[in-house]
């Protein structure tokens, strides 16, 4: 007569395994979507507040600290990223939260540039477009490396041709970006949501933490793209 006991219990805790991976999985990615939704509402208020506060608009965009305003964030995130691995967990959510901020006052003129309707509305259609692309990232068991690298182009192209439209003015070619732009960025929404998935089981235990403050960095990121690209390309001007 065999013996099915050893089997048993394999299965068992290959059962118990996959049940504490895919809790453990679900407590980091919500951990994950909070905090991106966090820094979301940061950049909103802090938006809103200086969109609504002339002595702020004044005092930050009257000048050339316009500029610095603009391009703060660009470097802010930059040395963030290369500097996130030597930080505490408490340090990398509070830089975070601190980029948001600093996105919501170079985003400020978007809400005197569009209606106030009109932004509201893209907002929901992007917060719809990213719901659906990340549920699909998360749970589609189609890999989507391949895609990533062709996106990770786009973007670069997409910049090239950003640039060059600085010197050129043309709507029809500011028409195409902003079309490209959110393609780009719905494909980076899913293929990033994949990711940050993946790197779950990648990431030392200890890592935990700050592998969900980058991946809502990620997130964020994406988010705050596809609806800057969305406004212009549907969006009602003042």
């Amino acid at each position: 007569m065999r013996d099915y006991t050893n089997k048993n219990n394999s299965n068992v805790g290959a059962q118990a395994k996959t049940s504490e991976y895919d809790e453990g999985l679900r407590a980091y990615m919500l951990k994950v979507y909070n905090h991106m939704s966090v820094g979301i509402a940061i950049t909103g208020v802090m938006a809103y507040l200086v969109a609504n506060t002339p002595a702020l608009l004044q005092m930050l965009f009257s000048g050339p600290q316009a500029y610095i305003v603009m391009f703060a964030p660009l470097v802010f995130v930059w040395v963030f990223s290369a500097k996130v691995h030597k930080m505490s967990e408490s340090a990398a959510r509070t830089c975070f939260y601190a980029f948001a901020a600093l996105m919501g006052l170079s985003l400020s003129t978007i809400l005197l540039a569009y209606t106030g309707e009109s932004v509201a509305k893209t907002f929901f259609i992007t917060a719809s477009m990213f719901g659906a692309m990340s549920i699909y990232g998360y749970t589609t068991k189609k890999d989507l490396t391949g895609m990533g690298s062709f996106l990770f182009m786009g973007v670069i192209g997409l910049v090239i041709a950003m640039v060059v439209n600085i010197f050129l003015a043309s709507s029809a070619l500011q028409f195409a970006i902003s079309a490209a732009g959110v393609l780009i960025f719905t494909g980076l929404t899913a293929y990033d949501s994949q990711k940050i998935k993946n790197n779950y089981f990648m990431v030392g235990a200890n890592q935990l933490g700050k592998a969900a403050i980058m991946g809502a960095l990620t997130l964020y990121l994406d988010f705050i793209n596809l609806f800057i690209f969305l406004l212009r390309l549907i969006g009602d001007r003042r």
